[in-house]
């Protein structure tokens, strides 16, 4: 049996934490998994610190929604100064995944830079969810108007992630 994977994205209000959880979520319900997903955005429209899990596995009956503290396989950066609030959960074989990732790479709309990081983190997933798993979430979670420019940041974040960056809490 498959375990649970449980990832806790983070950054600030109005960056796409949100979108990017049900992205997220959207795509691991597509590649068939059970699915549970947190909030909590108290400031998050003044600027303010968000965070989402979400957590996917073959059953998850008796699963909180929330990322136990020190069980988070990854941590997705929007911001990368929010590392601090979220390192407690991060597990000791956990991988960060960092907005600096994808630094320098051309999106076609910059309020993107949320899907493309999830197309970095994607390379992780490949063993469970696909990037046609997640190129159907984007088209099912955002208006038709933005598919173009997700799926194309999604491709670049997958593609062009550099990973020789570290973050380590």
């Amino acid at each position: 049996m498959t375990p649970t994977t449980n990832i806790v994205l983070s950054g600030l209000g109005g960056q796409g934490v949100l979108t990017a959880s049900g992205i997220l979520a959207q795509a691991a319900i597509i590649a068939g998994f059970d699915v549970k997903t947190s909030e909590v955005h108290g400031m998050s429209q003044r600027g303010g610190s968000v965070r989402s899990d979400v957590r996917f596995g073959p059953n998850l009956t008796r699963t909180s929604p929330m990322v136990p503290e020190g069980g988070a396989d990854y941590i997705v950066l929007l911001e990368d100064d929010q590392l601090p609030t979220v390192a407690h959960a991060l597990s000791p074989e956990g991988i960060v995944v960092a907005r600096a990732h994808i630094d320098g790479i051309a999106l076609p709309n910059p309020r993107s830079r949320n899907v493309a990081i999830l197309g970095a983190l994607s390379r992780h997933l490949d063993n469970r969810i696909t990037a046609a798993h997640f190129a159907q979430a984007i088209a099912r979670v955002l208006p038709a108007k933005l598919h173009e420019a997700n799926l194309s940041a999604f491709s670049l974040g997958r593609e062009h992630a550099n990973f020789a960056q570290s973050h380590t809490p």
